[in-house]
């Protein structure tokens, strides 16, 4: 089993070490199709890239934190991170039928 922490941010890789989250492979990008049946990704993916890796039998860890407006476009250090309460957060995610109609 492989462990991902996906993150272009050096703040949140620094954070993630750390948190001696044992990280088997540290991305910047992650392709969903090497994702296998019980390996864990963690990191802020968009949400269809989420539901990619839960389909493939994988576990999916948000790095999750409450962001102030005024920080939001900046680059956080793992300081800013710890000083506001970022944490990994497990997600399950898949699509809903196709054939609903979209919101109006």
């Amino acid at each position: 089993m492989t462990t991902y922490f996906v993150s272009r941010h050096p703040g949140a890789i620094e954070w993630a070490r750390r948190q001696k989250i044992d990280v088997t492979h540290f991305l910047p990008h992650l392709d969903p199709a090497k994702v296998q049946v019980g390996d864990t990704v963690c990191g802020s993916l968009p949400v269809n890239l989420a539901a990619q890796v839960c389909a493939r039998g994988a576990a999916y860890w948000h790095l999750s934190l409450d962001l102030p407006a005024g920080l939001r476009g900046s680059e956080l250090t793992a300081d800013d991170l710890l000083r506001l309460g970022a944490h990994l957060q497990p997600f399950h995610i898949e699509p809903i039928d196709q054939r609903t109609p979209a919101p109006p």
